[in-house]
């Protein structure tokens, strides 16, 4: 599974502007873009912001108000409301240098399990599980189908399955992680599971 899905990965994952870096910051600006906010419109805000705010000491040092009006018109603005917190905090407790660990990540203010394990993952390619709504369908669908992934219950069950998935090692876990994200971004979607052109139908469960 691990293969099959890591080789498909390396042919068709799109070229999205924070899989060129492993900068912490950039990493956590896109992870919390990325919540409840499609792909597309984030790439329309991602560099204008960054551009903005080059560094989490830039949050940080801004006013809360500066912070919020140039995260408008992405909508959700808690996650605006929630970095310029973060920064704050990393800035005056941890010399301004975000944790590896997605534990110590999971301290900061509006970091949940999935934000942690993202930056975790993919700024300091840790070995670190990560399930948000499309990691879940996909696990759910290929592993266990019976377990729904709404269900609090199930829903902890795949974060185990998650892990237990993992590379022995963070370079690898940081393409298995975004393989397994862009599966069911592309083709192992909530509308549509286009099971001929999936890299892991052979072990799947739910295959058509």
């Amino acid at each position: 599974f691990r293969r099959r899905l890591a080789g498909w990965f390396r042919r068709a994952g799109r070229d999205l502007p924070w899989r060129r870096t492993r900068d912490p910051y950039r990493i956590l600006v896109s992870e919390l873009m990325l919540q409840q906010t499609q792909v597309s419109r984030v790439v329309e805000f991602y560099e204008r912001f960054l551009e903005t705010f080059p560094t989490l000491g830039h949050v940080a040092l801004a006013p809360r108000r500066k912070v919020m009006e140039s995260w408008e018109g992405l909508g959700y603005y808690a996650r605006a409301g929630n970095l310029h917190a973060l920064s704050r905090e990393v800035h005056a407790t941890r010399g301004g240098m975000l944790p590896a660990a997605a534990d110590e990540l999971r301290e900061l203010p509006g970091i949940g399990a999935y934000t942690a394990g993202a930056v975790s993952s993919f700024a300091f390619e840790r070995r670190a599980a990560l399930v948000d709504t499309n990691v879940a369908r996909v696990i759910a669908r290929v592993f266990a189908p019976r377990l729904k992934p709404r269900r609090p219950r199930d829903f902890k069950r795949l974060w185990a399955l998650a892990a237990s998935l993992l590379p022995r090692t963070g370079k690898a876990a940081w393409t298995h992680n975004q393989a397994l994200m862009e599966l069911g971004a592309l083709i192992c979607t909530a509308r549509v599971k286009r099971c001929a052109d999936c890299p892991v139908r052979a072990t799947c469960l739910s295959r058509e």
